[in-house]
């Protein structure tokens, strides 16, 4: 295992990766609406509002299943096929372990000396 987190083969894949990761938060925030949408339906008492949430929560449900076939489509969760599941589950948890073990943050984190200079130094210092 490579831990160092500036050699350029731990980015290998990591576009595609990132853009699962991200389609993965999307489907769950969908859900997590649709959710929040059914329960705001259930405690409101207006005909308008039930209206406009049932509205919302009809394209919730179509944005999460638009979602969830894209996922399908670029093969990035496979709902119906469990050991397939399994093996991305097992990737994603071995990359996640591999960046926890990385040193993301050396011991100098000090970042004075990069802005030693001030903006008007190539105009003749602190006279602009």
């Amino acid at each position: 295992m490579n831990t160092d987190y500036l050699d350029p083969i731990n980015s290998l894949n990591m576009p595609e990766m990132a853009d699962m990761t991200f389609a993965m938060d999307f489907l769950i925030r969908a859900k997590e609406g649709v959710r929040n949408l059914s329960i705001a339906l259930t405690e409101t008492a207006s005909p308008d509002v039930r209206a406009l949430l049932h509205k919302h929560l009809k394209q919730g449900i179509a944005m999460h299943q638009e979602i969830t076939e894209l996922m399908i489509r670029k093969k990035w969760f496979h709902p119906y096929e469990l050991n397939e599941q399994y093996q991305l589950d097992q990737l994603s948890a071995k990359n996640t372990v591999m960046i926890g073990q990385m040193n993301l943050f050396p011991d100098d984190t000090s970042r004075k000396g990069m802005f030693d200079r001030t903006p008007d130094e190539h105009i003749g210092g602190h006279k602009a």
